[in-house]
């Protein structure tokens, strides 16, 4: 089965992928609706939902989840007897942070002097819808898809508010598949193919300090009255090591990582650490962001230093991320975080600890037989090179509920984020070499996935 065919469609293509991920990236799909309209993501969810029909695909729905977003679904028929693959991706995105920081505007996809194309959802996920389109369609020009196609498009994944896990919970039957395709990770880096073997799980707590009854002159009062701005420093300051490393009662920081390795000073220039500046935490790089837990600050409030008055605080709160690695339970997790959150809590003052959010971590099964039909395309599809496996700090929940519903189906995790992508950070981009890869990549393993059926 020569590679060629599908490659020469998939490039012949890529002129219309790109005008499509304009389109959609255009959409300002953010599924915070206290930020951007409703009617953006609604725009996005529309849009996923012509190019399905376009492509002829059945049953096309946007599915109201719990969460008030919008899910796209829609199914194409395989051949008689032939497996059924479901392909996910999402089409919500992060919000822009500091837009004045972008190169470029954010919804505006802009190809740069470097060849990638920039703007937000271009690699996460916009790009994935792309991707999954990309494939149905060289297949259609070479044989037709040789499998049944179900398409999962979420609206609220980076919200990692569940509207689509509850949803799926509550309609069982609509997702299963023998073998799902999750185009929401990425390869170690641009051109080394890789399929992502785990994920870290995540909870978010957000933790209120208050001490007094009001604010307090600092001259007047300071130094005897209980500062709940201090008060809070010192339990996020408890919640990690001298090294820098998570340090939270009970949690295990230990594990270690035997796959792909990632090289210091390759993180250093991913990650844009600045001169002099030491990474944290202790292990191998690998160990820290795919074995480890890994607890972040997301935001504090408390006054800004413009317009700061001589005051002691009477409150004040922050948002705490902690990525939790596999073959560690999420729900443990934040117990732990929230039981130790109360007892590092210094003088007495009052905390009131909430979670807001939550996703378990993920391992998928190598040794399946999906996963060598896709080690077999990758190395078609890159030139020979061997498929690696890695590790991924991020969270994707709906994996976990996939394979709770699904025990049988086979879950592999691709996509376009590679480090030079930055997806959640500001000048976010796509490679559209990897767009075009694997692109490739997955038509060819529909198409040996299928032949092994």
């Amino acid at each position: 089965m020569s590679p060629r065919p599908i490659a020469e469609t998939v490039a012949s293509l890529m002129p219309k992928a790109k005008a499509e991920l304009t389109e959609l990236v255009a959409f300002k799909s953010v599924a915070d609706f206290e930020q951007y309209p409703r009617s953006e993501s609604e725009g996005a969810a529309n849009w996923v939902a012509d190019a399905l029909r376009t492509e002829g695909f059945q049953d096309v729905a946007l599915l109201d989840t719990p969460d008030g977003t919008q899910s796209v679904y829609g199914f194409l028929p395989g051949p008689e007897g032939a497996p059924t693959v479901l392909l996910y991706a999402h089409y919500d995105v992060q919000p822009t942070l500091d837009e004045s920081a972008w190169v470029t505007p954010p919804f505006e996809l802009t190809e740069r002097a470097d060849g990638r194309w920039y703007g937000r959802g271009t690699a996460d996920c916009k790009g994935g819808v792309l991707l999954h389109l990309l494939a149905i369609r060289a297949l259609k020009a070479n044989g037709g898809v040789p499998v049944g196609v179900k398409v999962i498009a979420e609206g609220s994944e980076e919200q990692g508010t569940g509207g689509l896990e509850r949803y799926a919970e509550q309609h069982p039957e609509l997702l299963t598949a023998d073998t799902i395709v999750i185009g929401d990770a990425g390869n170690f880096r641009v051109g080394l193919p890789t399929a992502t073997a785990t994920l870290r799980g995540m909870t978010l707590v957000r933790v209120e300090m208050a001490t007094l009854e009001g604010n307090l002159h600092s001259g007047q009062f300071g130094g005897a009255a209980p500062d709940a701005l201090a008060a809070l420093v010192r339990v996020l300051d408890s919640l990690r090591a001298e090294d820098g490393s998570t340090t939270i009662d009970g949690l295990d920081p230990s594990a270690s990582w035997d796959g792909l390795q990632y090289d210091e000073d390759a993180f250093r220039k991913d990650a844009k650490v600045l001169d002099g500046v030491d990474l944290i935490g202790s292990g191998s790089v690998a160990d820290r962001i795919w074995a480890r837990p890994a607890m972040t600050v997301l935001g504090i409030d408390c006054p800004p230093v413009v317009g700061a008055t001589p005051s002691v605080q009477a409150g004040a709160r922050a948002l705490i991320s902690l990525r939790v690695p596999p073959g560690t339970d999420a729900a443990e997790a934040t117990k732990l975080l929230m039981a130790h959150i109360e007892a590092h809590t210094p003088w007495g003052a009052q905390v009131k600890v909430e979670q807001i959010g939550q996703g378990q971590p993920f391992r998928a099964n190598t040794e399946s037989p999906a996963y060598a039909a896709l080690a077999d395309a990758m190395r078609q599809a890159y030139d020979g090179q061997e498929m690696q496996y890695a590790g991924q700090g991020g969270s994707i929940p709906l994996c976990n509920t996939l394979a709770a519903l699904y025990p049988e189906a086979e879950i592999l995790l691709i996509g376009l984020s590679e480090p030079e992508a930055q997806i959640h950070a500001v000048n976010e981009s796509v490679s559209p070499e990897e767009l075009e890869r694997l692109s490739v990549a997955e038509a060819l393993f529909l198409q040996k996935y299928a032949s092994a059926n």
